[in-house]
């Protein structure tokens, strides 16, 4: 099954140890994401030199038994990290038994830009909408980027990741192994220069997508060019039964201006506030209030900051007063 040019298989037949490795370096980002810590801090939580835990997500260290053990209690991620390993030592086993000769050393990596530290991208605007009609959000991202490198950029990674009760991750990870995000549903949409842009899945798990966006179609190629400046848009739709009552935004490329908007049905009778954490700080309020304004049917509430620190989390939260609450919750990366 294809969509938008990516494709797609099982997620329970046999995987390779590299792709095991891999598998592994991602669910640890993804929680850290979520949990919104620095890896220095998870590093740190953890007994390790501050540098492990980014080698661990880049690959220049393997997955280890006390690696995962460690941060699966410091992330509190209800033993998703764990399985992981044991999807590494069982793909390490299945190796084993098959014997092969000994493989050739393996290709370099081709850096993932732009999504790396000192990727040749600038972000002049982010804007993020997200609209809920009271059954599922559509989140619709805008990005102004420009590339300042000296080589052309034929690609561009997200992630959607979700996670209903933060509190409970055994019992959130639970309830997406029943109900695991699908493409389908998510009805992902992507567009640069009026054209259509296709996309191929990196990760696909049940609750956390990584995707690279491609600058081309069966049309042709379209390259940001070292110079040019280009506006993207993509878009995708999750049921509130697994998003929730909270959007998070991370900062990961350099970036000029960050704006955030939500919309909700005015009926619900919407309330929201903020926090914001950094590499050095702890989470304290929004600097700046979201701005209300209010058209009838529908309640916004905008929020915008210029020249965010690379690295920063900006995290908006809601309740409907005039809905009882519901132990939903949900964060968005890049």
């Amino acid at each position: 099954m294809t969509r938008g040019g990516a494709s797609m298989g099982a997620q329970d037949e046999e995987i390779t140890v590299e792709q095991a490795a891999e598998d592994f370096a991602a669910e640890v980002a993804r929680w850290r994401e979520v949990r919104g810590m620095s890896k220095r801090a998870l590093a740190r939580a953890m007994g390790f030199d501050p540098s492990y835990v980014s080698h661990m997500e880049s690959g220049r260290h393997k997955p280890s038994e006390e690696f995962a053990r460690l941060a699966d209690d410091a992330l509190n991620a209800g033993k998703a990290i764990w399985r992981r390993w044991c999807d590494y030592e069982q793909a390490k086993a299945r190796e084993s038994r098959a014997r092969r000769p000994p493989a050739a050393p393996p290709a370099p990596r081709r850096p993932e830009q732009p999504y790396a530290t000192g990727s040749a991208l600038v972000v002049e605007h982010d804007a993020a909408r997200l609209q809920y009609d009271g059954r599922s959000y559509r989140l619709t991202m805008r990005r102004l980027l420009r590339n300042t490198g000296d080589q052309p950029v034929t690609r561009y990674l997200i992630r959607i990741s979700v996670d209903r009760y933060p509190g409970d991750p055994e019992r959130s990870n639970a309830h997406y192994r029943a109900h695991p995000l699908t493409w389908d549903e998510l009805d992902l949409t992507a567009t640069c220069r009026g054209e259509a842009m296709r996309w191929q899945a990196k990760h696909d798990r049940d609750a956390f997508k990584e995707v690279w966006l491609l600058f081309d179609n069966e049309h042709g190629r379209f390259p940001l060019y070292p110079g040019e400046s280009v506006w993207i848009e993509y878009a995708y739709t999750v049921g509130d039964d697994k998003w929730g009552n909270w959007f998070q935004r991370a900062v990961r490329l350099p970036t000029e201006q960050l704006e955030v908007q939500l919309a909700f049905p005015a009926a619900l009778d919407p309330l929201v506030w903020g926090t914001e954490t950094s590499m050095t700080a702890e989470a304290s309020p929004l600097r700046t209030p979201p701005v209300r304004s209010d058209d009838g049917k529908l309640r916004q509430f905008t929020w915008i900051t210029t020249t965010p620190a690379l690295h920063a989390r900006y995290r908006l939260e809601w309740r409907f007063r005039a809905r009882p609450e519901r132990n939903t919750d949900q964060e968005e990366f890049r």
